[in-house]
């Protein structure tokens, strides 16, 4: 119990100094807030001070944090705004990264299961990191930020498929299966919910908005459990059931009056970014496995190598998704965007040590190349155009979205 009273008390702690840290540079440098979580983690835990150590039920809660990271990112994405050309051309990248990455984790990689937790590592997109910054930086709504969000999309839900895919135990034609019918049940629950009006939920939402019942909030815990519940059992990763339950939601809640909406949201913001997502952070800088990072040279070169790796395997097919007529510099922020990713690594090499696939070092080195992409490729990727300037030449406006 005192491990667990000093681990909590800790991570609360380290949830509120990061953002004042992030406050205290913001003239300096704009440096990510999950960056100094992991950073702060790393810093008081085994790997440098030892004052925290990770325990059963901080892990539990950083599971949940990771899900709601996940859910939120299902919201976030507005279909009709990437369907067509952002979304195909997404697609066609994120394939051509995937097929990259696993060519790279042959180079890298003991073995072919090892390549393949590799590739999926490097084909990977952090949307729900990318989103806060997108949307503070005013661009979520631009064409760079459609963009970015359909890379985004790809890029966390191509991933998870291949996660389970190739790690659910199962034969690949039975997984296959699961997932298909998965996906399936997931699809058929978003048509008949886009069908309905759902006037009796939205009325109650309304009434319950500011009372003790928070109705709205206990309907999306229900939603994302149940979808979480159902992939797990199915054998298929946790994040597929909480990426489906955000897409689910957001379908559900959309005819709702739009100030119930903004309410909502944050709502949904205050328990994800305000409680379990640090938690989700923190831990995993806590549980970054340093001394196998330092151990040996050719481990800690894997760092940078991975880093350019990310530029290269999954930011260079992004540059597809660049919207009509981009600028050079459009194009390098939408390949530094589409290069971010730390979340989905975590996820999957967390999965590669649970099955003894990788190595600690390859886990550590993958995990330390996706804490740099996002302190650096975001900053870089902004810096690429002055706020208010074009990503590309006003005559593509008018074609943004239309399917090719």
């Amino acid at each position: 119990m005192q491990g667990l009273s000093m681990s909590l008390l800790v991570i609360a702690s380290l949830a509120v100094l990061a953002p004042l840290l992030v406050r205290a540079l913001d003239r300096v440098i704009k440096v990510p807030l999950v960056v100094f979580e992991i950073l702060l983690g790393m810093l008081l835990g085994p790997a440098v001070l030892g004052w925290v150590q990770s325990v059963e039920f901080t892990d539990t809660l950083a599971d949940f944090g990771l899900a709601m990271l996940f859910f939120v990112a299902g919201t976030e994405i507005d279909f009709s705004l990437i369907r067509g050309r952002p979304a195909a051309r997404a697609g066609i990248g994120w394939v051509i990264s995937l097929t990259a990455g696993i060519g790279a984790g042959l180079i890298l990689g003991p073995g072919l299961e090892a390549a393949v937790i590799i590739g999926v590592a490097l084909c990977s997109t952090a949307l729900g990191t990318l989103l806060p910054i997108l949307r503070d930086a005013g661009e979520s709504r631009t064409p760079l930020g459609i963009a970015v969000t359909a890379l985004g999309a790809v890029g966390e839900f191509g991933p998870l498929v291949a996660i389970s895919l190739f790690f659910s135990g199962k034969q690949l034609g039975p997984a296959t299966a699961v997932l298909l019918g998965f996906i399936v049940l997931t699809g058929l629950a978003v048509f008949l919910a886009s069908r309905s009006r759902h006037k009796f939920l939205h009325a109650h939402v309304t009434r319950t908005l500011h009372t003790s019942s928070q109705f709205a909030v206990r309907s999306i815990m229900f939603i994302l459990t149940v979808l979480v519940v159902l992939s797990m059992t199915l054998g298929l990763d946790m994040l597929l059931g909480a990426f489906a339950a955000g897409i689910l939601w957001k379908v559900v809640i959309a005819r709702a009056p739009e100030q119930d909406r903004s309410v909502i949201e944050a709502k949904v913001d205050a328990i994800a970014f305000g409680f379990l997502v640090p938690i989700f952070f923190i831990d995993t800088g806590i549980d970054f496995d340093l001394g196998a990072l330092t151990a040996d040279p050719m481990t800690l070169a894997l760092v940078p190598v991975f880093l350019i790796l990310l530029l290269v395997v999954r930011g260079l097919p992004s540059m597809l998704a660049a919207p009509r007529h981009s600028t050079f510099a459009g194009k390098r922020a939408v390949a530094l965007f589409g290069a971010t990713g730390l979340p989905i690594i975590v996820a999957v090499t967390g999965i590669g040590q649970d099955t003894h696939l990788i190595s600690n070092g390859i886990a550590s080195a993958l995990v330390g190349a996706g804490m740099l992409s996002v302190l650096l490729f975001p900053m870089l990727a902004l810096r690429q155009r002055t706020p208010g300037a074009p990503v590309s030449a006003p005559r593509s406006q008018k074609h943004w979205g239309e399917r090719r």
